[in-house]
């Protein structure tokens, strides 16, 4: 039976601009399912209890008091600093508890390592007589199977209430122009194990603005089809001088008659719309692995998805200007150097990552996607309570 595991990433290690170093090693060396994503800000009730149930019965006296100390000076909201916001994701598999623990997050060591995320990203130190001097544990996660039940069903209890969508948090300097980008990473960064979906990340970390919300987003055919339907006319227009060339290039020679381009022109009015239509298709199945024309019933639609995408929303002044900057032009081979799709695109459709345009197109897009409000249970919850029921909880 496969387990569920936690990674919460702290606070430190977001501010820090470390999110994207940290879930690329979390993705690509945990032989595991990433199950869900979700922002955290958690409230005292929950600091309390997890504070109680952090460490697991015999651990040594002065780990304890380190984890107590920290948790409660680095979780909990304080008027003098920025608001602690975690990121908290699931991974699923067989040991899944041991192996993330162990193989990639890593045990605290003295030793300068590298080769598990603690290791790179944590810090422990001790004194000469022993008593810890600093500490700051990068990730959290449940240290053994019985700790680890204990920490996601206190998860479970707070899931929604303490995170979700945290657009309006933070604080930014007087008359800055504060706006909210959609950010979304395409579903080919998820088609196997790699570091690719935080190495974006980390690209976008270059624009100083926060994340506020993510979500492991399963795109539906109907919402593909809401999403990207602006690009119809689009492709209407845009692609007409491409049907015209493609259609004179065939027929020119195919008849007895002259075949002209003014021909050609007027065959492709005729099918600019057929052509368009293919083409939204294509975007569509991309997205969502499902082809569109194989459904008939729009009722199907709804739930039709065969894919993950990572959607997140970015806050800060100037949002989406910086956003699309970081992002580069939509042609990978017109990219500008060490943007996302220069580094990571490979053509118009599979280019790495999906920016909102504007502050209509982010509402717009949020709306389709769940990050403009909550809408009852969140998915992580979910996931979590019928993971507990499994295990007699």
């Amino acid at each position: 039976m496969d387990e569920l595991a936690y990674a919460l990433i702290t606070p430190y290690s977001i501010q820090k601009s470390r999110t994207g170093g940290i879930i690329g090693r979390l993705i690509a060396h945990a032989r595991l399912t990433l199950r869900a994503v979700r922002m955290m800000v958690f409230s005292e009730e929950f600091v309390d209890a997890y504070m109680e149930c952090v460490c697991p019965a015999g651990t040594e006296p002065p780990i304890e008091q380190a984890w107590r100390r920290y948790l409660d000076e680095n979780l909990r909201g304080k008027p003098t600093r920025p608001v602690p916001r975690c990121m908290l994701l699931l991974f699923s598999g067989p040991d899944a508890v041991r192996h993330l623990k162990d193989d990639v997050i890593g045990s605290f060591t003295e030793l300068p390592v590298g080769d598990n995320v603690r290791g790179t990203y944590g810090d422990f130190i001790r004194d000469g007589d022993g008593a810890i001097r600093y500490f700051e544990p990068a990730v959290i996660t449940g240290p053994d199977r019985p700790t680890n039940l204990q920490h996601l069903d206190l998860l479970a209890k707070f899931a929604d209430t303490d995170g979700g969508i945290l657009t309006g948090r933070c604080k930014y300097p007087p008359g800055s122009n504060v706006q909210t980008c959609l950010v979304m990473l395409k579903p080919d960064n998820f088609a196997r194990p790699s570091r690719r979906p935080g190495n974006i990340i980390d690209v976008f970390s270059r624009t100083g603005l926060r994340i506020v919300a993510t979500s492991l987003f399963h795109m539906t055919v109907a919402q593909a089809e809401e999403f990207y339907g602006p690009l119809k006319a689009v492709f209407r227009e845009k692609l007409k001088d491409n049907v015209t060339a493609e259609v004179h290039g065939r027929l020119k020679d195919a008849f007895a008659f002259p075949f002209t381009m003014v021909d050609a022109e007027r065959t492709a009015e005729f099918l600019a719309e057929r052509n368009a239509i293919a083409e939204f298709n294509r975007i569509v199945e991309y997205m969502t692995g499902v082809n569109p024309d194989e459904i008939s019933d729009p009722e199907l639609k709804k739930t039709a998805s065969r894919t993950r995408c990572l959607a997140m929303i970015y806050e800060g002044p100037d949002a989406i200007s910086k956003i699309r900057s970081t992002l580069g032009s939509t042609d990978p081979t017109k990219a500008e150097p060490a943007t996302v799709r220069s580094d990571y695109g490979r053509d118009l459709m599979r280019n790495g990552a999906h920016a909102s345009d504007s502050p209509f197109s982010a509402d717009r897009e949020r709306k389709i996607v769940g990050l403009w409000e909550e809408q009852g249970p969140s998915e992580l919850k979910e996931i979590i309570e019928s993971h507990l029921r499994g295990q007699g909880r």
